[in-house]
């Protein structure tokens, strides 16, 4: 009797067991697929290059400082020409580490020019007119290496549009060209004679300063890998020396020239290139 009721509950448990793995068998098999191709983690390096744009400082203009002879100083301004090269060149290497977060080392070359006048009267030395005052009107220029590291948080993209803000530190090596310096009459006709019977030349000096940026801007996508990045950048120099004196055997000896450093408001656009 146990033998005949167990069989056919035998019989009932493996038909159950039977259906139930055909049933696991179709929901594996109609199981819908999960297309993973098409999936990229936005994280690797890549390169850039930029070009900027500074045709216009910050309101409080940089100027430079001479300390004369016998004691004393003077500061003038630059004047408007002071960025009459208003272009900077530069490139790079990064690496993104999410959708949100990269960084990068950058290298920017730029220069410039420096012109103005002690706009003080002092003696012009033998030679002058007696009685004669003058004044030192100099031109310069300079050329500039910036190295900075720089970290950016991306917004988010949006129809391959992605906004950022950033924010960058480093040096900036500064080298002047020797400064000439012409003392000009302000009793009288044409140039002081003096000493130097015309234009003197002071020593160019260099010097590295620190430097820190804030840059905000957008990227467009022109390719997978391959972006077109539009912004703006404001940078931060510190002053330093400029021109000086020294070795030229003349009472301009003791005149060391500094500037106070430059601000910069740039726009900039560049190419972003990814290796991933």
């Amino acid at each position: 009797m146990v033998r005949r009721i167990a069989s056919p509950v035998i019989a009932a448990f493996a038909g159950l067991f039977a259906t139930g793995a055909l049933a696991s068998d179709l929901d594996i098999i109609n199981a819908p697929e999960i297309d993973v191709s098409q999936t990229t983690l936005a994280r690797g390096w890549y390169i850039r290059g930029d070009l900027g744009y500074s045709g216009w400082g910050s309101t409080e203009s940089p100027d430079y400082t001479a300390e004369r002879a016998g004691g004393g100083s003077f500061s003038q301004p630059f004047d408007s020409a002071r960025f009459s090269k208003p272009v900077s060149y530069g490139v790079g290497v990064g690496y993104q580490f999410s959708d949100f977060s990269r960084a990068d080392l950058t290298t920017d070359f730029f220069s410039g020019d420096m012109s103005g006048n002690s706009a003080l009267g002092g003696g012009c030395g033998a030679g002058a007119p007696g009685g004669t005052n003058c004044r030192f009107d100099y031109k310069g220029d300079y050329s500039a290496v910036n190295v900075m590291a720089n970290g950016y948080v991306d917004l988010g993209t949006v129809a391959g549009i992605t906004p950022y803000v950033g924010i960058g530190a480093g040096a900036t090596y500064v080298k002047w060209s020797d400064t000439s310096v012409l003392p000009v009459c302000l009793d009288g006709a044409g140039n002081c004679a003096g000493a130097s019977n015309g234009a003197i030349g002071l020593q160019g000096e260099d010097s590295w300063r620190f430097t820190y940026a804030l840059m905000a801007g957008a990227s467009v996508d022109l390719t997978e890998r391959v972006k077109l990045d539009f912004g703006y950048r404001f940078s931060d120099t510190a002053g330093g020396k400029a021109f000086s004196g020294r070795g030229l055997g003349t009472s301009i000896d003791a005149v060391n020239g500094r500037d106070d450093g430059f601000q910069k408001h740039e726009i900039r656009a560049g190419i972003r290139v990814t290796t991933w």
